[in-house]
Formats: C-alpha cells, sequence, structure tokens
C-alpha cells in the first residue's frame, strides 16, 4: 500500500488560500501560477503547493499551462447558468422542505433567523470576501433546516464554482441589496410554513441569480 500523506492539514491550508484568492480575485481568471513563488508567499515548500494545485484542477479551477504549470481558469458563462438551473431545483426543494420542518427545528429556525440578520445588516462597505461567506451561510442553513443530507452533499462539490460566479456581481451594491430584499422573502416564508411560496421563492431567486450572472460574464468577455 501507498504511504500516507504526512501533511494533510497543511494541504489543506494551501488549497483553502489558493481557492480564496481564485474566489476574491487576488488570483483572476488567466492568472498563471507559478508554484515556487506561491510557495514562497504562503512560506511552505513546494510539496503542498503541488498537492493543492492537483486537487483545484480536479475540481476545474485551475488548468494546466506549460510545463507543469498551471493557471486559473476562466468562467464559462454556459457552464455556470447550467449549474443555477441546477441549483434552482435543489434551492427550490430544500426551502419547501424547510419550511415543513420549521415548527420541529428550533436550532435549524435560529439559525436561519440569525443568517438572514446577518446579511440585512453588512455594510456597504464589507469586503467581497465577506458578502460571499454571508450568502453561503444564508443557503447553508436552509438547505440544514430541510433536514436531508444528500442536499449538502450534491451541492458541496459546486461550492467552489458556485461562490466564484457570486463574485461577479455581489461586488454591485444594486444587486447585492435586491439580492437580500430575496434573501428576507424567501426566509419570511420558510419561518411562516408556506412551503409552497418557499419553494417559487427559492427558485425565482436562483434564476435571478444564474440569469444576472451569466449576462455579466458574457459582457465581460465581449469587453475583453
Amino acid at each position: 500500500m501507498i504511504p500516507l500523506d504526512p501533511l494533510p492539514n497543511l494541504i489543506d491550508q494551501v488549497y483553502t488560500r489558493i481557492l480564496e484568492a481564485i474566489i476574491d480575485r487576488s488570483l483572476p481568471p488567466g492568472q498563471r501560477i507559478r508554484q515556487n513563488e506561491l510557495a514562497q508567499r504562503l512560506g511552505v515548500s513546494r510539496q503542498p503547493v503541488s498537492h493543492a494545485l492537483h486537487l483545484l484542477h480536479r475540481q476545474g479551477l485551475v488548468a494546466e499551462s506549460g510545463r507543469k504549470g498551471f493557471e486559473v481558469t476562466q468562467l464559462d458563462p454556459e457552464r455556470i447558468r447550467q449549474l443555477y438551473e441546477v441549483r434552482g431545483a435543489i434551492d427550490a426543494l430544500a426551502a419547501r422542505l424547510a419550511a415543513l420542518r420549521i415548527k420541529a427545528d428550533s436550532a435549524g429556525r435560529a439559525q436561519l433567523e440569525a443568517a438572514l440578520r446577518a446579511g440585512l445588516a453588512v455594510g456597504r462597505k464589507a469586503p467581497l470576501s465577506q458578502l460571499i461567506a454571508l450568502d453561503v451561510d444564508f443557503h447553508s442553513a436552509i438547505y440544514r433546516l430541510a433536514g436531508n443530507p444528500a442536499i449538502e452533499e450534491m451541492i458541496a462539490p459546486q461550492w467552489p464554482h458556485m461562490r466564484r460566479s457570486m463574485a461577479t456581481v455581489l461586488a454591485e451594491l444594486d444587486y447585492r441589496e435586491s439580492a437580500w430584499a430575496e434573501h428576507e422573502m424567501i426566509a419570511r416564508h420558510i419561518l411562516s410554513g408556506n412551503a409552497k411560496a418557499a419553494e417559487s421563492a427559492a427558485q425565482a431567486h436562483a434564476q435571478s441569480a444564474g440569469r444576472m450572472t451569466e449576462e455579466r460574464l458574457r459582457a465581460t468577455d465581449k469587453a475583453a
């Protein structure tokens, strides 16, 4: 049997740092990644950086570029549209199940209310990373409240791509405010136990977010 890697913790940390840099565009699409330089900046050897990059490559977040090199992949508008189509169906199911369970899960209710309050209270100058985290927290609270672990298991591999797409639109103040108005509507329907309305609002929100993200990406591609 092949010996286990002795540095799983360090690899995870390096992976997380690189992923966050891709999401907040410190490493923008098309950016070539030099392993030696990255290892030096992170204060680690090349080994964990190499392992982390191969994990990111497997997820489609970086692509091979040149001899043993990588670069950050571009966001594909068509692929993002497809992801939001699927997410719309999953979010609709999660919101409906959450509304049906709201009276039986006081902890889940409290978590959703806290996630909503945090998002509504965020300041206009909040960093992009915080905006994305708050958005993820809100939707994750609904997934957990739904009481079906398969929902979180299915959406988890797509979060890195979804978080990248969020950065495209959450930097815009108008969209940020409208997104949280839609979040508030979804939460109100769930908290009142209105399963049908919660399902409809969640799906409409995902469709709206997907459409706007695709439009922004296509406009960016055209401008380039």
